[in-house]
């Protein structure tokens, strides 16, 4: 049995430079690893998907990305994926698990790498680096520890109604800026998430950003001494935070 760990991925700005004729968003993003993973046991001598953890129910068939990355690379094996990165969030808990499969089956391009996703191609790599394109160039960076709290919520936001409002403010001359060009975008599209931002931002202050599309969200640097994590009751239901640390890449 081979254990192999899928860290989850923080984007820690995000900027939209354009979009292609396919309707395919041009991005330039910094993105890095966190020491918040799903788990993945690999037996290469069989053939089954299993879930276990607390967000074991995630589909667990064809369309799995964990599937679609052993077809790709042409492998039969028993995975059995523990799923710790809630799904939907914008930490690309899918996309780093396809990313796990592609390292232990010796890696694939980049170009291959984004026909499972946006997010795969970095996943596959893991570490830090500046993302661009539609997530296919992967300009590696120097590793830097940086502390982290995420803050974990109930519910998602749809990445493509997302973009869709992004091109709807552009279209009407209000293109967003600033860190995460995404954030007025994902706050029009899920109202609870402007809400909790708003009321995390009594607290915090302009400390709370937005990861991704979200519905994640972080703060940098540790916000308790001693704690790993906790829960705490917002406005649109219980709101977790977890304290991580940016990682070196994957061997």
């Amino acid at each position: 049995m081979i254990e192999l760990s899928a860290p989850a991925k923080l984007t820690w700005f995000l900027e939209i430079t354009g979009r292609r004729d396919d309707g395919m968003h041009e991005l330039r993003a910094e993105m890095l690893s966190v020491d918040f993973a799903d788990r993945l046991e690999i037996d290469e001598d069989g053939d089954y998907l299993r879930l276990e953890g607390p967000h074991s129910n995630v589909v667990a068939n064809e369309d799995n990305l964990v599937s679609r990355a052993l077809q790709l690379v042409d492998r039969r094996a028993g995975v059995t994926l523990h799923k710790f990165i809630p799904p939907g969030g914008g930490l690309g808990g899918g996309s780093s698990d396809a990313g796990a499969v592609l390292r232990w089956a010796g890696g694939v391009s980049e170009g291959a790498a984004l026909s499972l996703g946006g997010d795969v191609p970095f996943c596959q790599i893991g570490g830090r680096a500046l993302v661009e394109g539609v997530g296919e160039r992967i300009n590696e960076l120097p590793y830097e520890r940086r502390d982290v709290t995420l803050i974990l919520l109930s519910f998602g936001v749809n990445t493509a109604q997302c973009y869709q409002a992004f091109d709807e403010l552009a279209a009407s001359g209000s293109a967003p800026t600033g860190r995460n060009h995404l954030e007025v975008a994902a706050r029009r599209v899920e109202p609870r998430l402007a809400e909790t931002m708003d009321w995390l931002g009594a607290t915090l202050g302009d400390r709370v950003h937005l990861a991704g599309s979200g519905s994640t969200l972080f703060v940098e640097g540790h916000l308790e001494e001693g704690v790993d994590d906790w829960d705490v009751t917002g406005p649109e239901g219980v709101v977790h935070f977890r304290q991580t640390t940016t990682t070196p890449k994957e061997a």
